[in-house]
């Protein structure tokens, strides 16, 4: 079994100067793609059930199958909740079998948003797992606007909450489709300066390439979550399954179609962050 918490596989990762993936999940065949693709590299592994995956899928079924993934995978699996907004939501992650949480208090004033987050971390801790919080607001691709993250703030966050990872807001956007202009870097050098804190970047997808990977190997970025631009791979080889056989409707054999292309598709997110051949390191 190599089911790991957060902490076991950014430690290394910011060590090693890699980044992990947390590849956001919405059911049973993304799933099984992506720890394929970490099996194919070798690599560490961090799966999401998100709000919209928990609308979908209970969560204690949730945690069942990220648990039995990981007891078949030779390569180090997280189980992530991402955006818990409640100590109780936590709780019931947790008692579901995540080793690792992530509250999202970003809405909230910033002494409410730090005593939700310490609540969480020490009852994760407590469990045995790992705790991710939000300081700043990470803003959505044509809804919210982001507030990013003051720089003196996230070392309060940090030093007051005990979080094992703090996402950040520096210009990066959730749902966005297509690589905007880049994140702020002078935002990001002066975070790093006052915080050792493995820091996470949601809304990956809109991150060019590149600059990922440069970022991977040279901040303290440890954990990109990607899920936009691999659910448009899934929506992508979908449509063509459909197109190549319109008679086709027995849905294993449909859905079954989109599994190689989402399998390359991380196995290039792992690549580009460098976290292939890094899984011994990470376990």
């Amino acid at each position: 079994m190599t089911l790991v918490t957060l902490a076991q596989v950014l430690q290394p990762a910011l060590k090693g100067g890699y980044a992990v993936p947390g590849l956001v999940c919405l059911g049973w065949e993304d799933m099984r793609a992506y720890v394929a693709a970490a099996e194919a590299e070798r690599a560490p592994i961090i799966l999401q059930a998100g709000p919209g995956c928990r609308a979908h899928t209970p969560l204690p079924l949730l945690g069942r199958m990220f648990r039995h993934l990981a007891e078949e995978a030779s390569v180090p699996v997280v189980a992530h909740l991402d955006h818990g907004y409640s100590l109780e939501e936590c709780r019931a992650a947790l008692d579901a079998g995540f080793t690792s949480v992530m509250v999202d208090g970003s809405k909230l004033p910033l002494q409410a948003n730090i005593d939700l987050t310490a609540a969480v971390a020490e009852l994760a801790h407590a469990s045995g797992a790992s705790c991710e919080g939000e300081i700043g607001f990470v803003g959505y691709a044509g809804g919210a606007a982001s507030a990013g993250t003051v720089p003196d703030e996230a070392a309060r966050f940090a030093r007051e909450t005990g979080v094992d990872a703090m996402a950040i807001s520096i210009g990066n956007v959730h749902l966005q489709q297509d690589a905007g202009q880049g994140l702020d870097l002078d935002r990001l050098r002066a975070i790093e300066a006052l915080t050792p804190v493995p820091l996470v970047i949601h809304g990956g997808s809109g991150v060019p390439t590149a600059e990922r990977a440069a970022l991977a190997a040279t901040s303290n970025i440890c954990k990109f979550n990607i899920g936009t631009e691999l659910r448009m791979v899934f929506g992508t080889a979908l449509r063509a399954a459909l197109a190549r056989d319109p008679s086709q409707f027995d849905r294993i054999e449909i859905l079954r179609a989109t599994e190689a292309p989402m399998t390359a598709a991380a196995q290039a997110v792992i690549r580009n962050l460098g976290a292939h051949s890094q899984a011994e390191a990470a376990g």
